[in-house]
């Protein structure tokens, strides 16, 4: 995980002010410098991690006091990384912190991130085996690593410490969080999603939630090698994808859409103009025309806000071959489906849903959210037009995520919207420890779309649509 781009502009605010009202500093080219600390201050002892916290933080404040600002931008991080050890090291000795060197090292690096990163949180984003770190206020901090929560080593001193981290976020998007705008969701430079809640609605603190993203965006592959699905699933939805039937990728939180629907595009033709329109832009595809568009929330004066059905109507005018969506919510559903009809074939886009009929029914809704006069019969028909496959991610109780479901959208009967299930993943059993047992098969339905994929020269083995062949048995590991 990518660290944070430096951000020295960004600091506590006594610190700053202290510095602009003419604080101590010594320019000199590429190194920093620190004044000696006053004798007689020292004899403070680490003991414990509130001492610790609340030295690394003096010891920050302190740093910020007496450097200059303006020589942190003609460092790279080594350079930078080495002087805040030497200054650390010999403000560890004036204040008579007891630490052995091993501890010094440690605590230089924290006070680093603290500098330039996201404080007691910087080597949680570096790990790439943790998905989610959820922060309920600043001494509870929980990961997800493997499909299962657990409680993080670290904390914050209190709630300004963790409201420090979170500004320091959102003014790298230009968004805000205050009192009077206490939600706001944002995206670190790594594509993860960020979302906070403070006061007065977050209760016993500032409430933070991260989305990690790898560095190396999951393929179609590992998914087939995590157990997501089995190889002849993967092939089929890739086949659907190339073929340009627009698919619609639904599911609980956490299930892995985005993941899937980053998987899926790597099918998409790189001659293809993409446009991509998010609330954060966290999409990571891998073709090399992709326009990607982010809605905007409203500003101080509740005016300039952008929303996604604004986004959608002018990515129509911006020669698109396919617009994807990372996530429909709203009354920007019924302009996704007018996309949809008119030539955008293969578009895609993300939806919460449990099933792939509650999927069609939540669209039903979001449709009438905008206040047109249409009639249910003309938006189910326009559904029914638009979408061609359904993918259904879930995440299991054992913490693992799989497709348990293809369904294709075949058309109307009467004023209902038909469907089939092309795959489904049957489950077997639960192991002692919780693990799931079970294993994908076909329906045993020819799918609709099938033939244009094979008009396209795309090859598929017959017996992926047998339901006696169990296409894989697996045991849910993760």
């Amino acid at each position: 995980m990518g660290r944070f781009s430096r951000q020295p502009a960004v600091k506590p605010e006594s610190a700053s002010t202290q510095h602009q009202n003419g604080g101590p500093t010594h320019a000199a080219p590429a190194k920093i410098t620190a004044k000696p600390a006053r004798r007689g201050q020292g004899n403070t002892k680490a003991k414990g991690t509130n001492d610790l916290l609340s030295a690394k933080l003096r010891i920050h404040s302190k740093l910020i006091d007496e450097i200059d600002l303006s020589d942190l931008d003609k460092l790279d991080d080594e350079a930078l990384r080495r002087q805040v050890h030497a200054l650390v090291a010999e403000i560890v000795r004036e204040e008579r912190l007891t630490m052995n060197a091993a501890e010094v090292v440690s605590f230089a690096n924290a006070v680093f991130d603290e500098m330039t990163g996201l404080g007691p949180i910087e080597p949680l984003l570096q790990d790439e085996s943790i998905c989610d770190i959820l922060i309920n206020g600043p001494k509870q901090v929980y990961i997800e690593r493997g499909g299962e929560l657990e409680l993080a080593p670290v904390s914050f001193a209190d709630d300004d410490h963790l409201l420090r981290i979170i500004n320091r976020i959102v003014a790298q998007v230009g968004r805000r969080v205050d009192e009077s705008h206490p939600m706001v969701d944002a995206r670190l430079p790594d594509g993860s999603r960020f979302n906070a809640a403070i006061a007065p609605i977050a209760v016993d603190g500032p409430l933070v939630s991260i989305r990690k993203f790898s560095k190396q965006p999951l393929t179609i592959e590992k998914l087939v090698g995590f157990g997501a699905m089995p190889k002849c699933v993967a092939k089929f939805l890739q086949g659907a994808v190339a073929a340009r039937v627009t698919t619609i990728i639904s599911g609980g939180t956490g299930s892995g859409k985005t993941t899937l629907l980053n998987a899926l595009s790597s099918a998409i033709s790189h001659k293809e103009r993409l446009i991509t329109i998010e609330d954060a832009a966290e999409l990571q595809l891998q073709q090399p025309h992709v326009a990607r568009m982010e809605t905007r929330p409203p500003n101080v004066e509740g005016k300039g806000e952008i929303k996604q059905r604004e986004c959608v109507k002018n990515a129509l005018r911006m020669r698109p071959d396919r617009v994807i969506l990372g996530e429909v919510r709203g009354e920007e559903a019924f302009d996704m489906l007018q996309a949809m009809n008119t030539g955008h074939e293969g578009s895609m886009a993300t939806i919460h849903a449990n099933t792939p009929r509650d999927a069609i029914t939540r669209l039903e809704q979001m449709v009438a959210m905008g206040g047109l006069n249409i009639s249910e019969d003309a938006v189910r028909g326009q559904i029914a037009s638009a979408i061609g496959l359904i993918v259904q991610a879930t995440r299991l109780a054992d913490g693992q995520r799989k497709v348990v479901s293809v369904t294709e959208v075949t058309g109307m009967e009467g004023n209902i919207i038909q469907m089939q299930e092309i795959f489904h993943f049957e489950r077997t059993g639960t192991g002692a420890e919780g693990e799931v047992f079970g294993e994908h098969r076909a329906s045993g339905l020819r799918p609709k779309c099938l033939d244009e994929m094979l008009t396209r020269g795309l090859q598929f083995d017959t017996g992926w649509f047998d339901p006696s062949r169990p296409l894989n048995r697996e045991r849910a590991d993760g």
